[in-house]
């Protein structure tokens, strides 16, 4: 797999505090001259994403919960609902980490069930944050994921502890099998770390370094 091959696995992402709706525009435009699969941003920005993207392949990703996850699930589902309005066509949410640390997995499939409904028919990904998690609980929220509708299970918001590794990407895909999505995100910096994380079996990568990944070259981004 060459580098410029990789675009058709990228979420483009800026999700900086501080970005600017200039700072969308630019990323929207590198996503539709690159190929990219999408572009994620915070939901204020999507309107602006959505605009700019109209008419192309890539399609705008909206995070909810971000970068947290510790928030109502009304509070999840109103702003995953706000966000398709905008023009978001994908739905990344943070779930509940400290539901699932207290073991209270009821809540924790009640937060994402309620973002898949609300988001419906829009794919929605849960974001495990797995640096915070023991391999145990991350075969907990990945089955919990699945059961609740979720479309994907996503590793990391690149605001928590470590990033993407091979070794949670594998595990993930066998908990959830080929019938849900896996998406590495979070240090991935080069079309190598890509080309693993896919062998591994990732079929969605997140990142801000795109534009560095798909030249070939290693970028210093820390998502």
């Amino acid at each position: 797999m060459k580098a410029q091959d990789l675009a058709p696995y990228i979420d483009h992402t800026l999700l900086k505090p501080e970005a600017r709706a200039e700072d969308v525009v630019r990323v929207a435009e590198e996503a539709r001259q690159y190929g990219f699969a999408t572009v994620c941003v915070n939901s204020c920005h999507v309107a602006t994403a959505a605009r700019v993207l109209a008419g192309a392949s890539a399609v705008p990703i909206a995070v909810v919960g971000f970068p947290l996850g510790a928030m109502l699930p009304q509070a999840k589902a109103f702003e995953a609902r706000e966000a398709i309005l905008a023009g978001a066509r994908e739905i990344d949410m943070v779930l509940n980490l400290g539901a699932l640390k207290a073991h209270d997995y009821q809540r924790v499939h009640q937060d994402i069930a309620a973002v898949v409904e609300a988001s419906h028919p829009v794919p929605v990904k849960v974001i495990l944050e797995t640096g915070h998690l023991t391999d145990e609980e991350k075969v907990v929220a990945c089955a919990l994921s699945k059961a609740a509708g979720a479309a994907f299970v996503k590793t990391s918001t690149g605001f928590g502890p470590g990033g993407a590794t091979v070794k949670d990407i594998e595990l993930m895909r066998a908990v959830v099998g080929d019938e849900v999505g896996v998406k590495a995100s979070g240090g991935v910096r080069s079309a190598e770390d890509a080309v693993k994380l896919i062998r591994a079996g990732a079929n969605r990568l997140g990142a801000s370094a795109s534009v560095a990944i798909v030249s070939g070259q290693i970028s210093t981004a820390q998502y």
